[in-house]
């Protein structure tokens, strides 16, 4: 076949340079043939397409050759066979062809299939504060120096293709509430529906259709948001194809390069901050004479009022173990040693742990996503203490305890007294009732006085309590916290009136 430059000369010396057609056979090197085809068809170019493709020695094996090809293409991938193991199956039956003829059977054969299945989308519309889509992606970045897998959770409105992108450690149901519920404060609004993939934490099952058994939890969640969910269909992504884009161009402008922060924190503020100044900087795809920004501003006339937070959390009883701690995403949080021996209710939220039982808080910590961490709060065990005040010492919760300034002075000076430890318990004892304020204060008038002892301590706490002057009684208590109570009371007074 002629190539299309050959052409070119030979209509040029025709109709141009007036040759003869004997002349440009000799001059060309073209066969007259050749030359009349050209002149005669007017066409610039000729191809040749096979109309019918002989197959003599694969004909009687075609079926078999099909059920070898169609039983492969329903197999993982790792699992198919490859040509020439389908070669070789085919010529153990008795096939005496070569291997090319199988090769390009399979080809045309892929080719006609693909042309039967390819599947026509057709463009959708939404109207403004009509629906939102959401989905998650998994993203490598470096949090001081360490590199970590976080999951990032978008939410873009359908109408003016405004996005929002926030980090997590965790794609778990509390995770999605707070995504959410920030993501409205930001838009100042939401939708009237929301579209999701089928994930676990809220679809529980998935029924014929569009019918699904949405998770409790996600169903209080949109109704406080006043949100229609709608589940797409299983392996459908074009359904929500906007967000699923938007997970590829976050990926590429956001977090390439792999992105080096100090902190989960500064990584969502700068997250906010890229998708501002995208929509800023980005004309909308339909309206193309308008930013994304700016279309988000009308939209946002039609969104459903947001109401406030949802109360995101998510519920898991567990046990209290004796060292009064509970366990949690592999990590232990402590609580209060009046709830060891009962049953409690963990609510994990997004960036922190609350331990409730009877309705009553036990406990309350940030939230840890570390592996083995134990958690204390050491005021949880200070009731304990009156028990065993020895722990005060070498207690685990205690370790890296930092008290009020006052206070920690004169838990170094009683460390010198032989019942010291006791000495502090009582003097923490008296947090509950009085504050933490009002007994750092009595510490420090304490030592200003330069007495450092239980009694006194408490002394200055009950006058605090009551102005009027009150007598000093030696009660068994007070005689059992120090070794004269009754002197360290009996000169603080002194030197209070002399003061």
């Amino acid at each position: 076949m002629k190539r299309v430059d050959t052409i070119a000369r030979v209509r040029r010396a025709f109709h141009v340079q007036g040759w003869s057609v004997k002349k440009i056979v000799r001059e060309l090197h073209v066969s007259r043939n050749t030359v009349r085809k050209i002149l005669r068809s007017d066409e610039t170019d000729f191809t040749y397409e096979r109309e019918r493709q002989p197959l003599p020695r694969i004909g009687a094996w075609k079926a078999e050759i099909e059920r070898f090809l169609t039983t492969n293409e329903g197999k993982p991938s790792r699992e198919r066979l490859t040509l020439i193991r389908i070669y070789e199956e085919v010529r153990a039956l008795g096939y005496d062809g070569s291997y090319d003829a199988i090769r390009r059977y399979a080809k045309t054969w892929a080719k006609n299939r693909g042309a039967m299945t390819a599947e026509a989308y057709v463009p959708l519309y939404y109207a403004p504060g009509e629906a939102y889509q959401f989905d998650w992606s998994h993203e490598i970045i470096l949090i001081n120096g360490v590199t970590t897998t976080v999951k990032v959770a978008h939410v873009r409105l359908c109408h003016s293709r405004m996005m929002f992108v926030r980090a997590y450690m965790r794609e778990s149901q509390e995770m999605v509430f707070d995504a959410h519920d920030k993501a409205f404060a930001f838009f100042r609004g939401t939708c009237t529906r929301g579209i999701y993939d089928n994930m676990k934490t809220a679809v529980e099952a998935v029924f014929v259709g569009k019918e699904r058994q949405y998770n409790r939890r996600f169903l209080q969640m949109c109704s406080h948001y006043l949100v229609h969910p709608v589940a797409c269909t299983p392996a459908s992504g074009w359904e929500k194809g906007q967000v699923e884009n938007q997970v590829g161009l976050v990926r590429e402008r956001f977090f390439t390069p792999r992105l080096r922060v100090k902190s989960l924190e500064e990584l969502n503020v700068w997250l906010l901050d890229k998708c501002i100044a995208y929509a800023k900087a980005h004309r909308h795809p339909e309206q193309t004479e308008r930013m994304i920004w700016q279309m988000f501003e009308e939209e946002r006339g039609s969104l459903v009022h947001y109401v406030g937070p949802f109360d995101g959390f998510h519920c898991v009883p567990t046990s209290v173990s004796k060292t009064c701690t509970v366990r949690f995403d592999n990590n232990k949080y402590s609580v209060l040693s009046t709830a060891v021996g009962r049953p409690v209710e963990v609510h994990a939220y997004a960036e922190k742990i609350v331990i409730r039982q009877d309705g009553v808080n036990v406990g309350e910590h940030p939230r840890c996503f570390g592996r083995g961490e134990t958690i204390y709060d050491p005021w949880h065990y200070v009731p304990v203490l009156a028990r065993k005040p020895g722990a005060l010492r070498n207690g685990a919760p205690f370790r890296e305890w930092v008290l009020p300034t006052a206070m920690e002075k004169v838990r170094r000076r009683l460390k010198s007294v032989h019942d010291g430890d006791r000495q502090m318990v009582t003097i923490l004892g008296c947090v509950p009732a009085d504050g933490l304020a009002a007994v750092d204060a009595a510490c420090q008038e304490a030592l200003d006085h330069g007495v450092c002892s239980a009694s006194v301590i408490i002394n200055i706490l009950a006058r605090s309590r009551d102005p009027a002057p009150a007598a000093t009684l030696q009660t068994p208590d007070a005689l059992r916290l120090t070794h004269e109570p009754v002197a360290d009371c009996a000169r603080y007074d002194s030197l209070r009136r002399a003061s």
